[in-house]
């Protein structure tokens, strides 16, 4: 495999992998809330928000290649 195919892989697996944390952060979030924990919700709500962010750029990345 050459390195441009690696490097597609790669970025393919970490836009899979960011998701999957994406869903755990929205998970615990939503019960950080019901806990009357607002701060932590919000700050959750920022980091997975981060990754979507993240995620668009490595899918730019992607589509460059």
């Amino acid at each position: 495999m050459d390195e441009k195919k690696k490097l597609s892989v790669v970025i393919e697996h970490w836009v899979e992998h960011n998701e999957s944390h994406m869903e755990e952060y929205k998970k615990w979030a939503q019960r950080a809330g019901e806990l009357g924990l607002d701060l932590v919700k919000t700050e959750i709500e920022e980091a997975a928000g981060k990754l979507s962010q993240s995620n668009l750029h490595l899918g730019k990345a992607l589509k460059s290649i």
